[in-house]
């Protein structure tokens, strides 16, 4: 009697230690505890933003010919229809991640009632570049929720020996399972095919087929439907960003005084882009010693 109860008190201590070294099983995520999360690999679980980083829809200048195209097609998308995944590329600093942000909160509040009344919401969900391998644990989850969802990965691109643009590919679309209905995939990068250049004329010049080659490296970016390309600014524009931000934030102080000082600005940053105009705002403001407005 004495050896089976010191057998199982045995049995008992093995459980409890192999329980302790087995992984924990994923929390179900609360989706209604914020409107914006960040995807945690290492917990899987999704961590809710209290308050998303980001710039009203109508301050942003320089985006007039991309802006509504990502607008009404996240607009289908929060309504259930056909919508496709959006690759934001180009010039750096032109507000491609600004507008994705921008694109969700508008639409989510003119949508609002709709979206109420049929007992979803448009959730925002940052997966960053080195967490795309676990895309598809990420995508389950989200995939048994009744509310719609935005992936979007932010400076989205590979190097060489990089492989996870695989996975991504069949997740988008060509795998078995497929993307789910309820979620989408917008992705910024300043590179149009998500590869550098060197990257795919490397293939073409070693590869025994050197256009299969290629085809393999760009095809990840034919997933996206949605192509919007960001240039870089205009002095003109710079200033109609630089005068929004300042009408916006009720800085007191003389258009020509305004213009002399970007333009001052923008020579010692050495460009004129959404992000220059931004800097040039917050060191105004305290400058001016004001604070801006949230």
């Amino acid at each position: 009697m004495n050896d089976e109860a010191a057998i199982l008190d045995r049995l008992d201590r093995l459980a409890a230690a192999l329980e302790r070294l087995a992984p924990r099983a994923p929390e179900k995520p609360d989706f209604n505890a914020a409107e914006a999360f960040v995807w945690s690999a290492e917990d899987q679980r999704f961590v809710p933003v209290p308050a998303v980083n980001r710039i009203p829809l109508q301050l942003l200048k320089g985006v007039e010919n991309v802006a509504p195209q990502l607008v009404e097609n996240t607009e289908r998308f929060a309504l259930g229809l056909p919508a496709n995944n959006a690759l934001l590329w180009g010039a750096r600093g032109m507000g491609k991640s600004s507008l994705v942000k921008a694109a969700h909160s508008d639409v989510r509040q003119r949508l609002a009632a709709k979206l109420s009344a049929s007992g979803s919401d448009l959730k925002l969900v940052e997966l960053h570049r080195e967490e795309i391998a676990s895309l598809p644990q990420c995508l389950a989850l989200m995939r048994q929720s009744p509310h719609r969802f935005i992936v979007f990965c932010d400076d989205l691109s590979f190097d060489k020996d990089d492989t996870t643009y695989k996975s991504l590919k069949a997740v988008l679309e060509g795998g078995v399972e497929g993307r789910p209905e309820n979620v989408i995939f917008y992705a910024t990068s300043n590179r149009r095919h998500l590869m550098p250049r060197e990257m795919v004329e490397n293939e073409r010049s070693t590869a025994i087929s050197p256009s299969e080659a290629v085809e393999e490296k760009v095809s990840l970016s034919d997933r996206f439907g949605l192509w919007l390309g960001f240039h870089n600014g205009t002095q003109d524009q710079y200033i109609d960003m630089v005068r929004s931000y300042a009408k916006h934030h009720n800085f007191n102080m003389a258009d020509d005084e305004l213009v002399r000082e970007a333009l001052e600005w923008s020579v010692t940053r050495g460009g004129r882009s959404g992000r220059v105009a931004w800097q040039f705002t917050q060191h105004l403001a305290g400058k001016l010693g004001l604070h801006l407005r949230t």
